[in-house]
């Protein structure tokens, strides 16, 4: 007979008042990307527009996806994905710039 040992964490629930929020947050920050897309801002425009969608991801992330209730070890390990990813994104901008 094979004993399955589960390790029980303790559960987390989040209220809908504070899903609500974070739901009209993402809203308000999408309405704010369209605001400055319409404000000429220069090469300024696409480094705002990247700020509020990496904010809006890491909303998502953190209530949606409930990393905020996760370990350590998961944080980190989302962290250095996300740092991989950013920087195979920034070499393909440098390769894109110099050509």
């Amino acid at each position: 007979m094979v004993k399955v040992l589960v390790m029980n964490k303790p559960s987390h629930i989040i209220s809908y008042g504070k899903l609500t929020t974070v739901w009209l947050v993402l809203l308000t920050l999408t309405g704010l990307t369209v605001l400055i897309t319409r404000v000429e801002l220069g090469g300024y425009k696409v480094l705002g527009a990247l700020a509020i969608a990496c904010l809006k991801s890491g909303l998502v992330i953190a209530f949606f996806m409930h990393m905020k209730y996760e370990g350590r070890l998961l944080r980190w390990l989302l962290f250095l994905t996300l740092a991989t990813l950013a920087i195979f994104i920034g070499f393909t901008f440098f390769d894109v710039l110099y050509r």
